[in-house]
């Protein structure tokens, strides 16, 4: 666990500022919102197709160290087409490996923690508190990675952020060529794969039966991923812009909002995340989606107000506690309700819900931002749907 919990810290320094950034970066090269969403959005096709073959491959015997060492060097690419891109189509290039990447990296390291978590003897994982500490780390990691990288674009050079992510993967590499899995992590393993060896596929029957399970918290997560997808590209895209009377903001500026935000969630995490592994799975997701809903309303009212950057400050705080109660009971959820020989296609399932929020609120974003010139119907839509999403929480079945 300790392994798992550095290659995120890892990951998430080298993430943070290319994921939270890379907008301002091509903002700066006049790059429209619109054109800056279908980078986004190429990025999610790639990381649909690479989530699930990679949980497939996981539930057949792969480790999941070998396909994190995959991930790192797709965003390796990914970073030196970024670096020097400077046209659409390079700039198109560069997210398309960084979404195979993540792609490859988000099951991968997921299904890591039910593997090296311990288990209690009635059979129940403590998996609950595995992702809670995961998400810590990520939540750090990405918090030093854009603390870096505003840092960085205050003095000109916001591109090292691309130099940040290669030094990162590097390291990342090379802890996983260091430690090798222990004997119990591997039995483990071959424990929730050996009935499923069989062959690299599974059956249509499979699959369809898997999403009937899942469907409630599937339509959930892809709510709460695509607002975490909107806190990396919409609400950059509101402050450049402003709003309808709140008046737009410098790149610089924009850079601390989202250094508050994410060290606001870095605070929080870890007590909530905790907190939330003592209590059911539909508690979470409710608070998430009540959070989630009045801090759209409160970025939607910001508006409104030449002073709105203040409301905008106080937004951010409930869609951060929201953040932090969806992320791990979300991951939680699909762990309890997928059969243990099917959790890495689950995992990886569940991982498109962040691929098809990349692909398609990253576009709705820009181009409701490049219609009316602010985000204030973005915000508007997003409560609504919190509101719509509440009925789907009580839905979820729990089989393990």
């Amino acid at each position: 666990m300790r392994r798992i919990t550095i290659c995120r810290v890892l990951a998430s320094i080298g993430a943070g500022g290319v994921l939270y950034l890379t907008p301002l970066v091509f903002n700066n090269l006049s790059f429209s919102a619109t054109e800056i969403g279908l980078g986004f959005c190429i990025a999610a096709i790639a990381g649909t197709i690479t989530r699930l073959a990679t949980g497939i491959w996981i539930d057949r015997g792969i480790g999941f160290e070998v396909t994190l060492k995959f991930g790192a060097i797709f965003a390796i690419i990914a970073d030196l087409l970024l670096l020097t891109a400077s046209t659409n189509i390079s700039y198109l290039a560069g997210e398309l490996f960084l979404g195979a990447a993540a792609g490859i990296y988000w099951p991968s390291v997921e299904i890591a923690i039910p593997i090296s978590c311990e288990e209690y003897e009635e059979g129940h994982s403590n998996s609950s508190k595995g992702f809670a500490l995961a998400r810590t780390a990520d939540a750090l990691g990405v918090t030093v990675g854009v603390v870096i990288g505003s840092i960085s674009a205050s003095f000109g050079n916001i591109r090292s952020i691309y130099i940040i992510e290669i030094l990162c993967m590097c390291a990342l590499i090379n802890l996983l060529n260091k430690t090798d899995p222990s004997e119990k992590l591997l039995r483990r393993l071959e424990l929730s794969t050996q009935s499923t060896k069989r062959s690299l596929s599974y059956r249509v029957n499979e699959i369809i039966n898997l999403l009937k399970l899942l469907l409630p918290i599937l339509i959930i997560s892809l709510l709460g991923t695509g607002i975490l997808s909107l806190m990396q590209i919409g609400i950059q895209l509101d402050l450049v812009k402003g709003g309808i009377v709140r008046p737009e903001v410098s790149s610089n500026f924009v850079g601390l909002i989202i250094a508050y935000k994410l060290i606001l969630l870095l605070f929080i995490q870890w007590p909530i995340g905790k907190w939330l592994s003592q209590k059911n799975v539909i508690v979470g997701l409710t608070l998430s989606n009540i959070n989630f809903l009045v801090g759209c309303l409160i970025l939607c009212i910001s508006s409104f107000y030449s002073s709105g950057i203040l409301l905008i400050l106080i937004g951010l705080i409930p869609i951060s506690i929201g953040i932090a109660m969806f992320l791990p009971t979300a991951t939680e959820a699909i762990v309890r309700i997928a059969p243990k020989e099917q959790r890495g296609l689950a995992m990886a399932i569940y991982s498109q819900c962040f691929g098809i929020s990349f692909l398609l609120f990253p576009l709705i974003a820009g181009t409701i931002i490049d219609n009316q010139g602010n985000a204030m119907m973005l915000w508007l839509i997003m409560a609504i749907s919190c509101l719509l999403a509440k009925p789907l929480i009580k839905q979820i079945r729990l089989i393990s």
